[in-house]
């Protein structure tokens, strides 16, 4: 049985599709696409394909992450092509790897979110993660389905910075956009709980819903502050796999 990583990304008006519906499309792309699945036994066989850590509904993202099994080998940049082909646009597969080394799902500790406000003042934003990033805590509440739960939102956040894009036109309506790290914790912080950390903190309530999208996601360096591809040592190990079997032989 062979393994293979795949990252694809949520684009434009597909980052609205929930993950059910993500999974039915790519289920689909795999039969059009003839891939050899593996299947799970019992009596409802179903392909093996395990997801990691996916994006909440409505947020694009350029670093979805999940696993297939092969009952037969293929060239993994193949398979990626053919099934990018057979997904619609924005949802699209943008790098593939042979698993080698085991535990994917450990190596997705941090997230990297860009959050556009449009028609927030750049000194409005300015002054909002300033004041959240000066807080120890921040308490904020989420509906979950056991019930309003309350949490902090400081603690899982690494970093958290404004930037300022100029306007395309003249007039145009201000736009500040944050640029977000935050470690995968329990309960997860998700990018609309720090929203409702910098409503709280320093009211902060951009007029129309944030722009949301994940940029990376992987092993974040405590050193560095920067989250690394999570599928870098399964390319070191593949194109190491060479050099040792020629030193065996």
């Amino acid at each position: 049985m062979q393994r293979i990583r795949l990252r694809y990304t949520k684009r434009g008006r597909l980052r609205f599709t929930s993950h059910r519906d993500f999974q039915r499309a790519f289920e689909r792309a795999l039969r059009r696409a003839e891939v050899p699945m593996a299947y799970s036994a019992g009596f409802t066989p179903h392909p093996k394909v395990s997801y990691a850590n996916a994006a909440p509904t409505g947020t694009g993202s350029e670093a979805e992450y999940l696993e297939i099994a092969l009952t037969e080998a293929r060239d993994p940049e193949r398979l990626r092509a053919l099934l990018d082909e057979s997904l619609p646009d924005g949802l699209d597969i943008t790098d593939a790897v042979e698993a080698r080394i085991s535990g994917l799902a450990d190596r997705l500790t941090a997230s990297v979110w860009e959050l556009r406000l449009d028609g927030v003042a750049p000194q409005d934003a300015e002054h909002a993660v300033n004041a959240f990033l000066a807080a120890e805590t921040v308490q904020v509440q989420r509906k979950t389905k056991n019930g309003m739960r309350s949490f902090d939102s400081r603690g899982a956040v690494a970093a958290l910075e404004a930037t300022y894009p100029q306007p395309d036109r003249p007039g145009e309506r201000p736009c500040a956009i944050l640029r977000l790290v935050v470690r995968h914790v329990t309960p997860a912080v998700r990018p609309d709980d720090v929203l409702s950390g910098l409503r709280a903190v320093a009211d902060l309530a951009p007029p129309v819903p944030a722009a949301v999208t994940r940029l990376a996601q992987g092993l974040f360096d405590e050193e560095s502050g920067t989250v690394t591809d999570p599928l870098a040592p399964d390319r070191e190990a593949v194109m190491a796999a060479p050099a040792d079997r020629s030193g065996v032989a």
